[in-house]
This record gives C-alpha cells, sequence and structure tokens, in this order.
C-alpha cells in the first residue's frame, strides 16, 4: 500500500462565525478517514479551508466599516482555531482569497470561455444572499428559498452563464456507469428526479454588482459568481493550470469529498459537469451525509436560542469533556448517511456507556490488576478455554474495522472496536481473575488472563487512533508501547513480557448525568447572557452623542517618511502635526504603496491610547474612507491647510 495515494476533502466553509458542534461534523469523519488511510501507509493528502468571496461578505464587511478581507481574517482564524482543537490533522488550508486559487479560478473561466461553455446574456431570476443561489420562480417553494426557506430578491443583470444544460445526459451516464460516485443511493434519486429529470438549467457563473470576488480575465466588468470560484478550490490546492501542477497529477481525480447533503447538487451534478468541459476527470466518489440535528431541525444559532440550554459550543465542550469525547460523540452517535439529533443528554449517556463505563473501566480494571498480582508486569501464559474468542476477537479485528472505513461508515468502526472492548470486560467475569489471584496455584493462569486483557487493551489502542487523537497514546505509553504503532502491531502476542505497565489516572472520568446536566444548563444560560449582553453593547456603539463625538480629537497633518510593515498589511508612516512627529500605523498596504503615502496629506485622530503592533507604537489613526468596490481612500482636506489645523 506504500505507493496508494488517497485524497480527501471536506467542503470550503462561510467564515460566518458562531461555530456550533455540527459545523465539526464532516471535518471530523474526514480526518478519522485520513488518519486511518495514513495509518494504512497510504500517501495521503486531506483539504479543507473557506469559501470567502460574495455577497454576503461585502455586505457585512460594509456594514461594519471593514474592508472584506478585514472582516474574514478573524472568521478564518476561529476557524483554524477550533480545528487545532480538535486535531484535525488536514495537508492545506485553502482560503478562496489566496492567490494561486484566484490565478487558477481566472484560468479556468478563460478556458471555458474559450472552449465555448461560458456565454453572456441577461439573467433574471431569484436571488437568496445566504445560500448565494440563484433560482426561477418555478423553483421556489412558497416564493422562498427551496433550500433555507429564507426571502429571495427578484434580480436582472448581465451576466455570463456556464452551459450546464449541455452535460446533464453526461451526468446521467456517470450516475449509470459509476454506481459508486455519489452515495448513499438516496441522493442518486434526489438528483435525478428533483433536478435532472426536470431539465437542467445554464448556471450564471458572473455577477457585475458584486466587486468582492475574482475579476473576470476577459471581461474586467464582471466578477466570478460563488460555484466555480468555490468549486474550483479541490483543484487548485493541487496547482491545477500552474507552472507546478505535480500535486495535481499526483492525486487528482480525489478519492473522496465529503459534504452535507444540502449541497449535493453542487458536487454531484454543477462540480462534474465543470470537469467534464474542462477534459478533467470527475471525482471518483462524492458522499452526501445526514444532518445534526437538535429538536428535529438541522442545528443552526437561531434554532439553538429557541431549544432548551443544549450546549453546542465546540470550545465549550472540549473545555469540559475534552477533545476524544466530542470526536467519539461525533464520529459513533450518528447513523452515518442519516441525520442525527444531539442533545446534552445524548451527549453524556455515550460518553459514560462506552468511554468511560467500557473503555475506561477496562483500562483501570486491567492495570490495576497487573499492578497488584505482578508488580506491572505481565507474564504470558498458555491459552485456554475461553481465551481463544476474545482472541480471535481481537486479531480479527483490524480486518472488521477496515471493511467499515472502506464503505465510510465510521460509526460501524466505532461499533466493532467497542465490541471487542465489551467482550473484554466480560472475559474478565468469565475468568475471576480476583478469584484465581487467591490461590497460589492459578499463578500462572492469572498472569496468561492478565496478559489478554493487556493485548486487547494494546490492539484497541492501536485501532482506536484515528478516531481519537488523545486517549489511544496515553494506554499505549502506560502499557510501555509505541505511541506512533501502527496496524503492523496488531497481531495478538505483541506486548514484550516483562513490559512495566504504569498506572492511569482515569482516561475518562464517569459523568454524574443528573447533576453535569444541571451545571450545563447553568453554563448555557449565563453564555445566552453573555451574548446577548454583548450585542446590546455593539448595538449602543452604533450611535453616540455629541459629547461623545466631541472627545475625539482630529487634526490634519502630513506624511513625511512611510516603510512598509514586513509580513504584514500594515503600513509605517511619519506624520507631521504642527510642529510634532506622530508615528503611526496603518492597515493600508494593499491599497497604497509607502511611496505614494509620502507628501499626502491626511486627516489624524491624535488623542487615542498609543497601541504597539509589530513591536512598532502607533500613535494615532489616519481617517480613510470605503468606496463601494471595497478600496480605501485616504481623508484629505478640501483646503490647503496647516499641519496641526484642528477639525471640529
Amino acid at each position: 500500500m506504500k505507493n496508494k495515494k488517497y485524497y480527501i476533502t471536506t467542503p470550503i466553509y462561510y467564515p460566518s462565525g458562531n461555530w456550533h458542534i455540527g459545523h465539526c461534523y464532516t471535518t471530523v469523519i474526514c480526518d478519522a478517514l485520513a488518519r486511518f488511510h495514513k495509518m494504512l501507509g497510504e500517501d495521503v493528502f486531506f483539504l479543507t479551508g473557506t469559501d470567502e468571496h460574495g455577497q454576503k461578505i461585502e455586505k457585512e464587511a460594509k456594514k461594519r466599516g471593514v474592508t472584506p478581507i478585514q472582516f474574514i481574517d478573524p472568521l478564518v482564524a476561529e476557524l483554524k482555531d477550533m480545528w487545532r482543537l480538535l486535531d484535525i490533522s488536514y495537508d492545506r488550508f485553502i482560503r478562496t482569497t489566496d492567490k494561486d486559487h484566484e490565478e487558477c479560478v481566472k484560468k479556468i473561466y478563460q478556458k471555458l470561455y474559450d472552449s465555448g461553455d461560458i456565454y453572456k446574456a441577461e439573467y433574471s431570476g431569484y436571488y437568496c444572499t445566504p445560500c448565494e443561489s440563484m433560482w426561477t420562480e418555478a423553483q421556489l417553494v412558497g416564493g422562498k428559498c427551496p433550500d433555507c426557506g429564507r426571502e429571495v430578491t427578484l434580480q436582472k443583470e448581465e451576466s455570463y452563464f456556464f452551459r450546464l444544460s449541455k452535460y446533464a445526459p453526461k451526468i446521467l451516464k456517470l450516475y449509470k456507469d459509476n454506481p459508486e460516485f455519489l452515495q448513499p443511493k438516496s441522493r442518486v434519486n434526489e438528483m435525478v428526479n428533483n433536478f435532472l429529470e426536470a431539465g437542467l438549467q445554464d448556471l450564471c457563473v458572473s455577477r457585475t454588482t458584486v466587486k468582492w470576488g475574482v475579476q473576470l480575465p476577459f471581461d474586467k466588468n464582471h466578477y466570478a459568481y460563488v460555484w466555480i470560484d468555490a468549486l474550483s478550490n479541490y483543484i487548485s490546492a493541487l496547482g491545477y493550470l500552474s507552472e507546478d501542477d505535480s500535486l495535481y497529477k499526483k492525486y487528482w481525480p480525489a478519492d473522496l469529498h465529503m459534504i452535507g447533503k444540502e449541497i449535493v447538487r453542487f458536487h454531484a451534478i454543477i462540480w462534474p459537469a465543470i470537469l467534464m468541459a474542462l477534459g478533467e476527470p470527475v471525482p471518483k466518489q462524492v458522499y452526501g451525509h445526514g444532518w445534526l440535528l437538535i429538536g428535529g431541525d438541522k442545528l443552526s444559532k437561531s434554532k439553538q436560542d429557541a431549544v432548551k440550554c443544549e450546549l453546542t459550543d465546540p470550545y465549550e465542550l472540549v473545555k469540559r469533556y475534552g477533545t476524544d469525547a466530542v470526536r467519539y460523540f461525533l464520529l459513533r452517535e450518528i447513523p452515518f448517511g442519516s441525520d442525527g439529533e444531539y442533545t446534552n443528554e445524548r451527549f453524556l449517556n455515550r460518553i459514560n456507556a462506552d468511554l468511560a463505563n467500557d473503555l475506561g473501566n477496562l483500562v483501570s480494571r486491567t492495570q490495576a490488576m497487573i499492578l497488584q498480582n505482578f508488580d506491572g508486569v505481565p507474564p504470558r501464559g498458555k491459552a485456554e478455554g475461553v481465551d481463544g474468542e476474545l482472541i480471535a476477537m481481537a486479531e480479527g479485528l483490524f480486518g472488521k474495522v477496515k471493511d467499515a472505513v472502506e464503505r465510510l461508515n465510521a460509526p460501524d468502526a466505532l461499533s466493532e472496536i467497542f465490541a471487542v472492548i465489551s467482550r473484554a470486560n466480560k472475559y474478565i467475569d468469565e475468568t475471576t481473575p480476583w478469584i484465581l489471584a487467591k490461590d497460589p496455584g492459578k499463578k500462572q493462569r492469572l498472569g496468561a488472563v492478565l496478559y489478554n486483557l493487556a493485548e486487547t487493551v494494546r490492539i484497541c489502542a492501536v485501532m482506536l487512533k484515528p478516531f481519537l487523537t488523545k486517549a489511544p497514546a496515553l494506554i499505549l505509553k502506560s502499557f510501555s508501547c509505541d505511541e506512533n504503532a501502527g496496524f503492523e502491531s496488531l497481531k495478538f502476542g505483541v506486548l514484550k513480557e516483562g513490559a512495566k505497565i504504569e498506572k492511569l489516572p482515569p482516561v475518562f472520568p464517569r459523568v454524574d448525568v443528573k447533576k453535569e446536566l444541571a451545571e450545563v444548563e447553568k453554563l448555557v444560560a449565563s453564555l445566552k447572557k453573555t451574548e446577548t449582553k454583548t450585542e446590546m453593547e455593539e448595538n449602543k456603539k452604533e450611535l453616540i452623542t455629541i459629547d461623545d463625538f466631541a472627545k475625539v480629537e482630529m487634526r490634519v497633518g502630513t506624511v513625511t517618511a512611510c516603510e512598509p510593515v514586513k509580513k504584514s498589511r500594515l503600513l509605517h508612516e511619519t506624520v507631521s502635526i504642527g510642529g510634532k512627529n506622530l508615528s503611526v500605523l496603518s492597515g493600508i498596504a494593499e491599497h497604497y504603496t509607502a511611496e505614494e503615502m509620502v507628501g499626502k496629506r491626511v486627516i489624524v485622530v491624535t488623542n487615542l491610547p498609543p497601541r504597539e503592533m509589530k513591536g512598532i507604537l502607533s500613535e494615532g489613526m489616519i481617517i480613510c474612507a470605503q468606496g463601494p468596490d471595497g478600496k480605501l481612500s485616504v481623508v484629505a482636506p478640501e483646503k490647503d491647510l496647516p499641519d496641526g489645523s484642528l477639525l471640529s
């Protein structure tokens, strides 16, 4: 398997903030699959990222008085922090604002335009801003977006279109000739019945009214509209159409696009059609999994607030119960391909039953008995009687888990592992080591029993490594085993005689569910109160009094020197303010060069507290205005006023 390649992707996420456990589902599954294939010795590339262009972001940034990239950067940082929190081991995090991606998108548009698969026409249709989707009147449900149920607006504008209708027969043939391409099977029926049989409409792929995006190379008045831009990340991340396309040649076509069922249409119809138009192979498989529900509906921030106090904040869940508990719930509780439901009680009961009672109890009992009877060094005895069944289950575990992973069924994979753990706990009851310990003549038999338990724990710990990222390594280390042990170590009997076992504190402490539910309810209530208070404070900031405004001191100045700050979007200006020089840092390096700033007349807020950034002191703020294209312009006095003049 050393030469086998495996390329797996999640969808790229819209950086909205307000992250909840539902956002983590796809990425945790993909991470577990990527880790499993890496442990098989395969050459794995795991991609995730963010979709950052479009009207939603442009509007929100304008509303907040910042550039789109200034609005997005902190949200992307939050998402990356969440992935670190959950030990997501991606090989690349792509942003659609990455320069290599934008260049690739331009080349894709040009290639499709040159081949005649993109043409210009007038678009008239209904636009859903949250979904970044356009619909015909016939596609609306009750006059609203068929995907999210929100209001739509009628829009007319000149646009470029992709000839999606041309590829409907080829998509149908793809489904027929490659039954594994789209899974589960129910998704195929949805695509055929709801879209393909009704006839595909050509796809609007440019906008003139939205400037936050990739400018089309053949028409400077048009900007890429979401789907070609967003979907192309899967190949732009590999260097498609670049000078170095070695990764593309190595990994494409993707082995798996893992997505939520709400975006199957884009990945199973639009994306393969784009690839066909480009003359490139389609992915080997697209899998549209179900949703994580709360109160019977798809988990969302608004729904979370409307239902009772469910703790769905990943940061709080990990802080309270650990990374492994959150990963385990997502991978084990939700029937794969179908919808699953999250409640505090389901979460706590699952980690109690499996992680604390089964796995934690097995590790604790095994180690305690080995330490008590053999000073932590279990001898290896001859197998007999009931031993055979446990050993056979442990030795056969890898094959069963591998089969489940090949079916992309993480719940089944974990179920197989915990079936062995459960059998080991039953084995303790059958062999009664506490009774064997009382009979000196049974010492050898006791050693064999405890060795069998230790080996079973070791094998299960190795098998859990792709799914849980903390506990398996701790368990292996406590049994004097290699924490980096792979699947090659799964043969029964690898644990060396004489290996010293060290007692672990409880790997997964048991939770008092009733007490914990009460505590969690208080925590969620306090979090909601904090959020409400923050929202009120933000709303208050929108209006100020004349007295507030009078506190702001703004003066006219001249930039006498300027230099860029390395590895940042900052310029460091020296501004002359009536005989005094101020050191000012401004986030305008994307809009002005240092040379352009020298000699400019500017207006500076001069009574801000000094602030250090990148090791440089900033003593004021240069006032800028943002145009409709998102570009910043330095505000200057209309008349040639002397430096230091006070604005009033």
